[in-house]
């Protein structure tokens, strides 16, 4: 059964589309803003380094690229150390009337996570860094849990490589309580590393959460795409995670580009229908979509479900 029906017209970004001069458009967050879609994409400068544009749409599928870059690395004293190798993989959270930008910030002390707000993605504020290095794909729910903010994280540490774990915080910029949520499985999809992908959706059973997975093989890692639902009230309780991926490489434009056999979502924006656009940068080079029924997601999870640790 396939649970994500990709776009006849995939992908629906290139660098062609880009009106400055990039390498790459892949990695993008989606969200919806005055009755269009904003996509702010990733993309690899000719020198390596990573920016982040911005395009809109009517539809979702049909993206038109801003002149020029929504954000590049600061020159703000607080941001410009961290930020001097690029800023990248953005995710987008409305949340408090506010959108909540966070993305990868690398420099020669590691990647860090910065903060970013938006109230109508023309202008953006620079909050903080929300972690230490070596931290990536920070997404954060749209809803506070007993007046905290939370959010998933994926950091690294020998003891649990590359694994889910979730954290609080009163102001967006101390976090704590951080608890080891989800895991890889040996010999499974997603047994070499797992981290979260779009910003959480709300549901009738519980938060759905879409993740990657990766899988090592004699001619490379594979990137897939995986569900999670977490509990309503406790998003540190995970009721269930898909046994089977939702999404693999599969076309030419996922299997060949910057880095091979790779679908990786940013963003995904849940619909009045009860469907779901999903975004995955295909093979690292292009930006590309698709839909699915967020209910078969949410049985995926309860139905056929591996254990979360």
């Amino acid at each position: 059964m396939n649970l994500v029906q990709r776009y006849a017209k995939n992908p629906i970004l290139t660098k062609e589309d880009v009106p400055y001069a990039v390498a790459t458009v892949h990695n993008a967050a989606v969200t919806k803003y005055g009755g269009k879609y904003i996509m702010l994409f990733r993309s690899h400068l000719h020198n390596g380094r990573s920016i982040i544009g911005k395009a809109e749409s009517e539809d979702g599928f049909n993206f038109q690229v801003e002149p020029a870059p929504f954000m590049t690395p600061s020159d703000e004293p607080e941001f410009q150390e961290y930020e001097e190798y690029g800023v990248e993989d953005p995710r987008i959270t409305f949340i408090d009337d506010e959108y909540l930008i966070t993305y990868s910030a690398y420099s020669k002390n590691g990647v860090r996570i910065g903060l970013a707000k938006t109230a109508d993605f023309r202008k953006i504020e620079r909050i903080g860094l929300i972690t230490q290095a070596d931290y990536r794909n920070v997404v954060i729910f749209p809803e506070k849990f007993n007046g905290l903010y939370a959010r998933l994280d994926r950091p690294h540490s020998e003891i649990s490589p590359w694994s889910i774990w979730i954290s609080y915080s009163p102001d967006l910029i101390y976090w704590g309580k951080s608890k080891l949520i989800m895991k890889p499985v040996q010999y499974h999809w997603d047994e070499m590393k797992i981290g979260p992908g779009a910003p959480p959706i709300k549901t009738e059973r519980g938060w759905l959460s879409i993740y990657h997975g990766v899988f090592p093989t004699m001619d490379g890692s594979v990137y897939r795409l995986g569900v999670a639902l977490h509990d309503l009230k406790d998003p540190a309780k995970i009721i269930g995670v898909g046994d089977d991926w939702i999404l693999q490489p599969e076309e030419v434009y996922e299997i060949t580009g910057y880095v091979h056999n790779v679908v990786f979502t940013c963003g995904a924006v849940p619909e009045d229908d009860g469907t779901l656009k999903l975004y995955w940068g295909g093979a690292d080079k292009v930006m590309c979509a698709g839909t699915a029924n967020i209910e078969e997601l949410v049985d995926l999870c309860l139905n056929n479900s591996r254990p979360a640790l």
